[in-house]
């Protein structure tokens, strides 16, 4: 098997240390910032039990922030709902059937929001 070089220019005498993966000046670098997910402008909200044993969970997804955002959005959703819950893959995850609640609360910040599934 051929092994894979990921090598590249890492410290430069004129700009110094340089990001790996863009290739740009660490004060420059591209490749950290926080990017916002790309959507069609919807707030969905549905419920899922499948691979939960039978446990419900209130699924939102499409909220457009980046990661670090939505962790913290997450948890006031959590408290208003008093659940638990937790965010993958920029989906908000909330245990048990909160949409009547969700549904409002996400409303007040001016997103469209659909009820999705059953």
């Amino acid at each position: 098997m051929a092994k894979l070089s990921s090598g590249g220019l890492v410290f430069s005498t004129e700009q110094g240390r340089m990001c790996p993966e863009c290739r740009n000046p660490v004060s420059d670098c591209t490749c950290r910032q926080a990017q916002r997910p790309e959507g069609d402008g919807i707030v969905r909200v549905s419920r899922e039990t499948k691979g939960r044993k039978g446990k419900g969970v209130t699924l939102v997804t499409g909220i457009p922030m980046d990661e670090k955002e939505l962790k913290a959005y997450a948890k006031v959703l959590k408290a208003k709902c008093g659940t638990g819950g937790t965010v993958k893959d920029g989906v908000v995850e909330i245990q048990g059937d909160q949409r009547d609640l969700l549904v409002p609360l996400l409303e007040l910040k001016g997103w469209v929001v659909k009820r999705s599934g059953g």
